[in-house]
């Protein structure tokens, strides 16, 4: 494994230091968009995560390559089950997504400003020690959000994980799928290879994404879904790590 370098170390600081001011530079923008439809809110409050898109590229050195667009309806409504390595990946998807709307753990709303954010592009946010209940939450505003042509984002593991780590798919997004009669649109991404879930470094390279062709959910039930999405977007990942290598995966040992 190649050994970061003491500028890499600084370029992550700058940019840790610029996003956070980005975020306090954001308060004005979050006041005003809050009063606005959630159309005209939700791209004004995702400026934020294009700065730091931004800032990632040209500070850190982080580029990324995007395959399988086309696989997406222009009109939205789909279910998008996604790999979660990494923060870069949020900041991403919405930039791509009709009017994302994110299932995520009810804590993060309580992060100043931010979490306001979040409320204010009306993320599905849970409590994940609720149980059956929190199920009833993503059934009942998710399919509210698909029939509203936004597309839905769930992370079917529940948070991030390491590259090459134990995958555990958990049947929310796929229940999801069989209630709303949804397509699911299954996404690799290899981000936690240059930005890891643990530790400050950040390395430059290029994160790839790759969108996956629609798994149609009519007549399935939700353990076949849940069992397609993993295994297509693992053995992607599997792929990518081959191809282009991926210095924070975990060995085979530790899997």
């Amino acid at each position: 494994m190649t050994q970061p370098t003491i500028l890499t170390w600084l370029r992550t600081a700058c940019f840790y230091v610029l996003g956070t001011l980005s975020l306090i530079l954001h308060i004005p923008v979050l006041l005003i968009s809050l009063t606005r439809p959630l159309e005209r809110r939700y791209y004004r409050l995702f400026s934020f995560g294009r700065s730091i898109l931004w800032l990632a590229r040209h500070v850190t050195g982080i580029r990324y390559e995007v395959e399988g667009l086309d696989h997406l309806p222009k009109e939205g409504g789909s279910l998008i089950l996604a790999k979660h390595q990494s923060t870069w990946e949020t900041m991403f998807l919405p930039t791509v997504l009709r009017l994302a709307a994110f299932v995520l753990k009810r804590e993060l709303l309580r992060i100043p400003v931010f979490g306001r954010g979040l409320q204010g592009i009306e993320a599905i946010a849970i409590d994940r020690a609720a149980g059956r209940q929190a199920l009833d939450q993503i059934m009942e505003k998710g399919a509210a959000a698909l029939a509203q042509k936004r597309d839905v984002v769930i992370f079917p593991e529940g948070t991030r994980t390491r590259p090459g780590a134990r995958p555990h798919y958990r049947m929310g997004g796929a229940k999801l799928a069989v209630h709303a009669r949804a397509t699911v649109i299954p996404v690799a991404i290899d981000s936690g290879c240059l930005w890891p879930k643990q530790g400050f470094l950040m390395r430059p390279g290029t994160i790839h994404v790759v969108f996956g062709p629609p798994i149609e959910t009519e007549g399935r039930t939700a353990s076949e879904i849940n069992a397609t999405v993993q295994d297509w977007i693992e053995t992607k990942q599997e792929e990518l790590y081959q191809r282009h290598g991926c210095p924070t995966r975990l060995p085979d040992s530790a899997q």
